[in-house]
């Protein structure tokens, strides 16, 4: 009898079978190997780190989080685990602080301990640990001390930038009167106006508000900011910190991550091309003052940056080298555009809303400045109803509720626990600006937060809108005074009010992550 001859089907059968095989073999494989990475960091940090929710193998915590706001997640799982907790993305830890008394410990009494910066996925792509903003150790410390020097000197929280935001605040004034009558959306405009104050420290021009240029670099910040914020951009965070850190001697797997996002669809490719299209802008300007430069007589930031990176050309451990001048100078550009616009069209929001207040702040208004004089930073100090008012205002939007991601810089004994070096802190801002304990109505907008029952302006010491000890915003004096300036001039000439009814405001965030970021509404700008 002749054997049976194994048919097509047969033999396609058993390959098939055999590559099912395969395929769960490498897929049991690579599990364990997740699961034994995970429960070898797990065993590593134990007895070191605070305590916190139990975590799952391969994913960690990141069940337990709300990318729409991921700060309430946090605040709501200290309740449970206290001010100090551990929290897991993916097989890697992150080291949570909530409320004022540990936040003071954390960023004040250990201030350099967590001064670093951990360079999320997201930060690799905006500065890769370059520039003065996301840098850490000898590189921060170099670029923040010589640009804050620098900022001073070119006038920074003193009489000569204030007379360049009152000429601006004017330049703003003629816009809003341009619109006679109609409803229109201030956004681009309160961006366009603070974004000509940092360009003319940075890079010594300001823009007209038509100028197509600063359309396009408007559109590309507010672009990058929005996507910051979004939920896709918080979901790739954490996906990419699941799989960060394959072990210590070997190339990390998200660093063929990148390669890998770069042929799929998504925000972050618009994120990538938005600060790719920032950057050559300023390569070009700064080109233009290299050509230009003068070292005797610094026109601004750029020049007096280029004449230290001449200074130092010799020195091995400089850190002032093109790279960075072009990532400081982003920084700058971003940070002194985004948030204090921001802040300023939150308010706008919140004074349409509440046209009492808004009332009270005019009355103010004509009873220290009056109708014909510009508003001058020596006036706040007389008017303590408007300084209470910018003070609740940043307060409640609670801008950036868990600041930008620390890191610790070195093994740090804190509140009995060891934090390893290189691990990622995360202070909570919003678990101090909205704490209940804190804050007579956190969750509300009042003014009396900041007045005393004189009616006299309060500080407070849990006011931390700018953050807090080392890494505090160095733009705050300059934030300050364009929040003053530029509202009480556009409050000296106009009254707002809203083109929807004003109950329909909601001036909860429309997105909420590294910032948060309001809804989008037409006003009114009607001349007083």
């Amino acid at each position: 009898m002749q054997p049976l001859a194994s048919s097509p089907e047969s033999a396609y059968s058993v390959t098939m079978s055999f590559g099912e095989l395969l395929t769960t073999l490498l897929v049991v494989l690579l599990s364990v190997l997740l699961l034994m990475r995970f429960f070898q960091n797990t065993q590593r940090q134990k007895g070191r780190l605070p305590p916190g929710p139990p975590a799952l193998p391969i994913i960690g915590n990141i069940l337990q989080l709300d990318f729409k706001a991921p700060h309430k997640s946090l605040i709501k799982l200290s309740e449970q685990y206290g001010p100090v907790f551990t929290f897991w993305f993916g097989s890697f830890p992150a080291v949570v602080v909530c409320g004022a008394e540990a936040m003071r410990e954390a960023l004040i009494d250990h201030g350099f301990d967590f001064s670093g910066r951990y360079r999320l996925p997201i930060l690799k792509i905006v500065a890769d640990g370059y520039g003065v903003g996301f840098s850490s150790g000898e590189r921060w410390k170099q670029l923040r001390r010589f640009t804050l020097s620098t900022l001073r000197n070119f006038g920074m929280g003193k009489k000569s930038i204030e007379e360049r935001i009152q000429e601006e605040a004017q330049f703003l004034v003629t816009s809003f009167r341009n619109k006679k009558g109609e409803p229109f959306n201030p956004n681009f405009l309160l961006r366009g106006a603070t974004s000509n104050i940092i360009c003319s420290i940075t890079f010594g021009k300001r823009f007209d508000y038509e100028d197509k240029q600063l359309l396009w670099l408007m559109e590309l910040v507010a672009e990058i900011a929005r996507s910051w914020s979004s939920p896709w951009i918080q979901d790739s965070i954490v996906a990419v910190c699941c799989t960060q850190h394959w072990n210590n001697d070997t190339q990390t797997l998200y660093n063929a991550f990148p390669r890998i996002m770069d042929f799929l669809p998504g925000p972050h490719r618009k994120v990538s091309q938005n600060i790719t299209n920032l950057r050559s802008f300023l390569a070009k300007t700064i080109q233009s003052h290299k050509e230009t430069v003068q070292k005797d007589s610094p026109r601004d930031y750029i020049d007096c940056f280029l004449t230290k990176m001449d200074e130092e050309k010799d020195e091995l451990n400089s850190e002032f080298f093109h790279k960075n001048l072009l990532l400081t100078t982003q920084d700058l550009f971003i940070a002194g555009t985004e948030t204090t616009s921001t802040t300023l069209c939150w308010a706008l929001q919140i004074l349409t809303k509440y046209p009492e207040v808004q009332e009270k702040i005019h009355n103010e208004i004509d009873d220290v400045i009056g109708s014909h004089r510009r508003p001058a930073i020596e006036d706040r100090v007389k008017m303590p109803y408007t300084d209470a008012v910018i003070h609740e205002v940043q307060r409640y939007i609670d801008i950036a509720p868990m600041s930008l991601p620390h890191m610790a810089t070195s093994d740090v004994n804190f509140r009995g626990y060891l934090i390893p070096k290189g691990i990622h802190v995360i202070p909570v801002l919003s678990s101090v600006l909205k704490n209940n304990s804190l804050w007579e109505s956190p969750e509300s907008f009042n003014a009396n937060h900041f007045l005393d029952e004189n009616g006299c302006f309060k500080k407070s010491e849990n006011f931390v809108a700018f953050s807090a000890g080392k890494r505090t915003c160095l733009g705050e004096s300059l934030a300050r005074m364009e929040l003053f300036l530029f509202l009480t001039t556009l409050l000296q000439n106009f009254v707002f009010k809203a083109a929807i009814d004003r109950k329909d405001i909601d001036i909860s965030p429309d997105l909420s992550g590294f910032v948060s970021v309001p809804h989008v509404y037409k006003f009114y700008a009607v001349p007083r």
